[in-house]
This record gives structure tokens, C-alpha cells and sequence, in this order.
């Protein structure tokens, strides 16, 4: 399932470039406004710090809630206490898009990643150029000279990358490139089966300098607690914050002890 969601992406951004060339994409992303300092607004603190996340639907889960505002949800999740946005923009099974992201930054100060199955420097260049300040890279979707391509070619338009992986193997290859961002996605993207307790396994194995990024299965604060006492400095949430109270479900997850 992965291949094919990547597959997808691909296939969409190469449509999209039919449309605008890689030449006036480069260009927009390089007028942009620098990007936020991520990993700073990231960076281990005292408490957790939620990734709040726009997603309309997955393909595990099929749709989750109509978002007719993305901006609005955003604000609603700054309002909440959120220290980042992650925009879903792929359109074909999560019923997103960089329209979603653009309009996004223009409503929140927090920064904001974009959330799609990257695998070309066309959709690095497309994050820039809609004011993405972090862009997602899976580590399974992506040969490793690709990945470090991808990673090097972020920083050098200064965003943050967020690698994410879902072994011990594919968090060794983050650490290799240098990632200072790494997620752990507690659901396999080619069997999207769910192991809440994948994070607390590979804690130890993050680099001493990378900010621990625990995704996924996160519904209720006590999901919150068990990725904490298990080494996260962030969660990223999703579901919880689209299918209920984003503001008091946000600050529920917040106010986990440390």
C-alpha cells in the first residue's frame, strides 16, 4: 500500500508540473519568506508537545471528518496549545492538497509540515513554495541515496525534515543521513496494523541529538502518557483532534504530567 500511495503522489505531482514548471516552482519557493525554526519550536521542554494535525480521511480509516475550513481547524489547534500544523496534502485517499496548506500558513504563526508522500525534489520545491516550514519523508518509501537527497535539498531551502521510520533498521538510516527530526509511526504503512508499543522499543536507538517524534494510536490522554514515560518529546495527533473538541481535547493531551 505504501508503493501505491507513493506511486500516486508522484503521478499527481508529475500532472501538477505539467501545469507549472519545476523552473517557476523553484522560483516561488525561493521568494517565500524563510521558514520557521522547527526544530527550536520542537526542541524537549518539560511537558510533551503535540504535533496537531488537518486530515479529512485515511485509507485505513476511510473519512474521518468534512473540513470545510483547514485554516479554521488550524487556528483552533494554535488556540489549543499546539507547537506545530501538519497538513495532509495528498488528495487521493486523504482528501488533501496544497491549497490546504497554503491556506494554513496564512492563518497560524506555528510552523507547518507538509504531510504527503514525498519522493521527488518537484514536491520538495512544491512544500516551499506553499510555506510549508517542515516536509515529511518516510524512510521505507525511499531508496537511501534518495533519502539523503531529499533530506539535503529541505535544509538547503531551509525547512526541516521530518524522517520517519518503523524499524530499528529505518531509524539507524535516519540517524545516518544526519536527521535531527524522527518520527516513529506506530502504524505500518504497507499493513496498516498498529503497535503502540513500537516507540518505547526503539527509544534508545535515536541519535542523543534528534527530537523523538512518537505518531499514531493516539485517542485519549493516556495514549499521550504512554508515548511520554516512554521517551517522546512530541506526539503527533490526528483523529482525536479532528473528530471531537480540537481546543479541549489538545489541551487534555497537554496537560499530561511530566
Amino acid at each position: 500500500m505504501l508503493a501505491d500511495l507513493t506511486a500516486g503522489a508522484v503521478e499527481d505531482a508529475e500532472a501538477r508540473a505539467q501545469q507549472r514548471s519545476r523552473a517557476e516552482v523553484e522560483r516561488a519557493a525561493l521568494a517565500q519568506a524563510p521558514a520557521r525554526d522547527a526544530l527550536a519550536d520542537l526542541a524537549p521542554a518539560d511537558r510533551v508537545k503535540i504535533i496537531a494535525e488537518v486530515k479529512r480521511a485515511s485509507p485505513s480509516r476511510g473519512d474521518l471528518a468534512d473540513i470545510p475550513d483547514p485554516a479554521l481547524q488550524a487556528s483552533l489547534y494554535e488556540q489549543g496549545g499546539a507547537s506545530a500544523i501538519s497538513v495532509l496534502t495528498e488528495g487521493r485517499r486523504f482528501k488533501g492538497s496544497l491549497a490546504d496548506l497554503e491556506a494554513v500558513r496564512s492563518r497560524v504563526s506555528l510552523p507547518v509540515l507538509r504531510k504527503d508522500f514525498i519522493a521527488t525534489p518537484y514536491q520538495v520545491l512544491e512544500a516551499r513554495a506553499s510555506g510549508a516550514d517542515l516536509v515529511l519523508l518516510i524512510v521505507a518509501a525511499l531508496e537511501q541515496p534518495l533519502l539523503a537527497q531529499l533530506h539535503d535539498l529541505v535544509l538547503e531551502l531551509g525547512m526541516t525534515p521530518l524522517v520517519e521510520t518503523h524499524s530499528a533498521e529505518e531509524l539507524d538510516r535516519a540517524a545516518d543521513i544526519g536527521a535531527r527530526l524522527i518520527g516513529v509511526n506506530a502504524r505500518d504503512l504497507s499493513t496498516f496494523e498498529l503497535d503502540r508499543d513500537l516507540f518505547g522499543r526503539l527509544a534508545d536507538r535515536f541519535p542523543a541529538d534528534a527530537v523523538k517524534i512518537a505518531e499514531s494510536a493516539v485517542l485519549r490522554p493516556a495514549d499521550v502518557r504512554h508515548y511520554r514515560d516512554a521517551g517522546a518529546d512530541v506526539v503527533l495527533v490526528g483523529e482525536a483532534l479532528v473528530t471531537g473538541d480540537p481546543i479541549a481535547t489538545l489541551r487534555s493531551f497537554l496537560e499530561v504530567s511530566p
